[in-house]
Formats: C-alpha cells, structure tokens, sequence
C-alpha cells in the first residue's frame, strides 16, 4: 500500500506537456502528499487530456464525512475494485487516471524496524501510477471536489516490491504505466484497463534502501 508520495514537480511541465499535450496545475502544491491532501492529476475527460488537482482518497457521493473519508479510501486493490462499494462507480464509468510522482514510499523492515523508503524511476523521469477518479459537489459547501485512489496488485513474488510492508502482511505494489501506455490507459476499455494491471518489468523500479554501516565491519 501506498500511504504518501512526492507529487511530480513544476519544473516538469515540460516533460508533461510532452507526454500529455496538457499544462499542470498553475498554482503551488505540496512537496509531499498524503490522503486528503491534493497533487496534480492526469486525466481524459470530454475528447481532451487534463491535468487537475485530486485529493489522495477516493470520495463517492454518498459519503457522509467527505474531509475524512479518504484516510481509508488512497488505494483500491485491482482485484475488487469492480465489487467494492466506494470505489465501482469509478471503475464502472471508466474514469482512469494517473498520478505523477518523483517518489512514492513504502515501509522496509529489513532492519527489524520500519524504515520509509523512496521508490522512483530507475531513469529519472517521474512515475505514473494508474489511478481511478471520482468528482462530486459537496451539497453542504457546493465545493468540487475531485479525488482519486491509487490501483494496486499483489506483489509477493517481484524482486523489488515484495521487500516492503510487514514481514506478515501481504506485499502489494502499486500500478505503474509506461510512457507509451499513458494514453491507452486513459482512454481504455474494462478489457484493456485489466491487462494494464500489472507489476512493472524488473528494474523499471529502484529503491533508497537504507545500508546498515555495522555490517559493513
């Protein structure tokens, strides 16, 4: 699971613009992101790609403390995502997206501790990771809010991501798109969405991992 990342930064409009054919967000955001807080979205809406700011936490219409829903909505596992209450909706109309960051981070316990741990691009260009996407109009404040959840797939068996998470649990990772699938996911099918839903090749990913220096002696 993904709990916090660094969004994609403004001097990469460039590469977005590139990639997208849209602009990012004029205003400043966060450094870091985490659920509830807002980071520019890539999105297809209306013949056009866009690029908006989201909330990290996918909210539905019906939730009924929309400012805190998201603290358990940041991340939707592909395998239920179809089924589950909050989250079917998006998938059902078909509002994928992606989200830019320069890192995402996950929790190693390598070292018999939690140690946050940045995970990016082995080539430098920010990650995109596959996404679905909700907006509503707050009734009470007819505030938009647009939000989102991050897809994630098991990943007990790839080189880098099952590193992370309790020795315990489950290792998921999230889904990352390449560059030249960006826009196939945007605008895909339930069909093609599935066949996106996939861990990234080995060593399209790599990792800060923390040396311990007295096993260096």
């Amino acid at each position: 699971m993904c709990s916090n990342f660094e969004p994609i930064k403004s001097q990469r409009s460039g590469w977005v613009k590139q990639n997208f054919d849209c602009d990012l967000p004029a205003d400043d955001w966060r450094p870091e992101t985490f659920p509830t807080y807002s980071a520019p979205f890539v999105y297809f809406e209306n013949g056009q790609t866009k690029c908006d700011f989201a909330s990290f936490g996918l909210v539905p219409h019906w939730a009924a403390d929309k400012k805190k829903f998201g603290l358990k909505t940041y991340n939707a596992r592909s395998e239920t995502v179809a089924e589950k209450p909050s989250y079917r909706s998006a998938w059902k109309e078909r509002r994928f997206g992606l989200v830019l960051t320069e890192r995402f981070y996950e929790p190693c316990y390598e070292s018999g501790k939690a140690v946050r741990t940045g995970i990016y691009r082995s080539d430098g260009e920010p990650t995109a990771i596959a996404s679905i996407w909700e907006r509503i109009v707050d009734k009470e404040t007819g505030e938009v809010l647009m939000s989102f959840s991050m897809l994630t797939v098991n990943a007990d068996h790839h080189d880098l991501m099952k590193r992370f998470q309790k020795p315990t649990d489950e290792k998921r990772s999230v889904v990352v798109v390449e560059n030249s699938d960006f826009m196939r996911w945007l605008t895909a099918d339930h069909q093609q969405a599935n066949d996106f839903i996939r861990l990234s090749h080995d060593g399209y990913l790599k990792a800060d991992f923390q040396i311990d220096k007295q096993s260096l002696f």
